[in-house]
């Protein structure tokens, strides 16, 4: 089964083709980080155009890549949410247009299922039950996987998601945008053990806040305005993430999971990256850290997933809109056990 997978939630117009669930014929990403980074952040308006202006070259450029045209696809999916309303409309209108045009299903694809699914394309045969982090500019949750569509949220975070409080501690730091690989490359500069930030709610349930973190970055620099810039942004990534490490271990240790998985931009930082890494090899349990590409937001992740939702649920209908706060489908403690 061949599916064109379409990805437009946020800021990066995404296209791919995916055989039978596993295996990416082709992955193409246009990233407008060039359009936001004056603004600091993402705006709406200007990442809606910005995907209309593209998306039908990115298509193309995902079919030519992978060697097929409209007529060989099977299906077609989109992102239906969760994202910015506007930008996910383009992809939805996209997809369905595609749909009607070659008479073929179309499937809307939750984005956050989509990252659950980048373990399947690293792993086919991940072993069962998963503890999976997906931390990104948008979520910060701690998921139990135990079956294909068998979710269910741990935890989450209670204010800002890391990737927000990564951006935020950028700017007041004058890192620019995206701050999250900023402060990447920094910290590789700074001690780690320089300052010791707050590890907040470590030890304390599955939920996470980084609110105070990110509150405590603001009064440090306030005080000493000789700072050490690259310290601060050391000792700031190595807060966030004992507290996420700590956690994943929480959670695996709660459900007997046999397998580690992070996914979502931020598990792109190689911080995160490594301290996955140690607690796979403390804890025996192994871990899937997909590539950096699949971490951010791709069309791969849409693809996979509809291959799934298509033999469980059947096509989308073309009624079916864009959802901006479409949460993470989960089952409920007594369908697990009927």
């Amino acid at each position: 089964m061949i599916i064109l997978g379409i990805e437009t939630s946020c800021d990066e117009t995404a296209a791919a083709v995916v055989e039978d669930g596993l295996t990416i014929r082709s992955s193409v990403v246009s990233s407008q980080v060039d359009l936001h980074a004056r603004f600091g952040g993402v705006v709406p308006e200007i990442a809606s155009r910005a995907h209309l202006e593209v998306i039908n070259g990115v298509i193309g450029d995902a079919l030519v890549e992978a060697g097929v045209e409209f007529s060989d696809l099977d299906a077609v999916a989109a992102t239906h949410g969760p994202g910015l309303a506007g930008a996910l409309l383009v992809g939805v209108s996209a997809a369905k247009a595609i749909a009607l045009a070659s008479r073929i299903p179309y499937i809307g694809v939750n984005h956050l299922e989509g990252h659950l699914h980048a373990a399947w394309l690293q792993n086919p045969e991940v072993e069962l039950p998963l503890a999976v982090l997906l931390v990104s500019g948008g979520h910060t949750m701690l998921v139990a996987v135990r079956g294909d569509a068998d979710y269910e949220v741990l935890g989450h975070t209670v204010d800002d998601a890391a990737g927000e409080a990564f951006d935020k501690v950028a700017r007041l730091l004058g890192l620019g945008y995206p701050g999250g690989p900023a402060i990447d490359r920094l910290a590789t500069e700074g001690d780690p053990t320089a300052i010791r930030f707050p590890r907040p709610m470590q030890g304390d349930g599955l939920d996470f806040s980084f609110s105070g973190l990110k509150t405590a970055v603001l009064h440090h620099v306030r005080r000493d305005p000789e700072y050490t810039v690259a310290d601060v942004a050391a000792s700031f990534q190595a807060a966030a993430v004992d507290v996420l490490v700590s956690k994943l271990d929480a959670a695996a240790t709660a459900i007997g999971a046999r397998t580690l998985v992070i996914g979502g931009g931020v598990a792109a930082n190689s911080a995160l990256r490594a301290g996955v890494a140690a607690l796979a090899l403390e804890t025996g349990r192994p871990a899937l850290i997909p590539p950096r590409e699949l971490c951010t937001d791709n069309a791969a992740m849409v693809g996979a997933t509809a291959h799934w939702r298509l033999r469980t649920d059947g096509p989308t209908g073309l009624d079916d809109g864009a959802i901006p706060s479409l949460p993470l489908p989960s089952r409920s403690p007594e369908s697990r056990r009927s």
